[in-house]
């Protein structure tokens, strides 16, 4: 699994020209789930999204996580993160998981993050057009890799 992090003061997101949701303070993830990619790294990636300490303390230190400051958090569904440039100039999807398991994990990964930090998480609508609209704080961009475990 691939997680793009931003840092938010705020963020929507519009589903299908028509819903939109969004949160405040917090973070907004992108998430690209691949072929290989199983239960057991949800726990991982989950648990490391919410201890990151990238939120200011009250010197203006990087010192806080997202549940130390009750942050908001908006997960996507982002397959594109897993395109590979090598070949020619049109990206190969091929290492992204299909749609029907990466479903399956993408929901799953939403409900261990709601447990991880306690409150509802606020989602896209996997396989949906959508457009993300976010003020990033900092700005702080951050991926994790969970093959890399970094």
């Amino acid at each position: 699994m691939r997680a793009v992090l931003q840092k938010v003061s705020g963020a929507s997101i519009i589903i299908n020209r028509d819903t939109s949701r969004k949160i405040g303070k917090g973070l907004v993830i992108l998430l690209g789930i691949e072929e290989s990619d199983t239960r057991e790294e949800i726990g991982w990636l989950s648990g490391k999204i919410s201890r990151l300490r990238i939120f200011d303390d009250s010197e203006g230190v990087m010192n806080l996580s997202v549940t130390d400051v009750n942050g908001e958090i908006m997960v996507v569904s982002q397959f594109t993160l897993h395109a590979s440039t090598k070949k020619g100039n049109r990206p190969s999807y091929i290492k992204a998981a299909p749609p029907k398991t990466a479903k399956i994990l993408y929901e799953a990964f939403i409900a261990q993050m709601e447990l991880v930090i306690e409150k509802p998480v606020i989602t896209g609508e996997f396989g949906a057009y959508m457009q993300v609209n976010l003020t990033n704080d900092g700005p702080v961009t951050i991926m994790i890799d969970t093959k890399n475990r970094e």
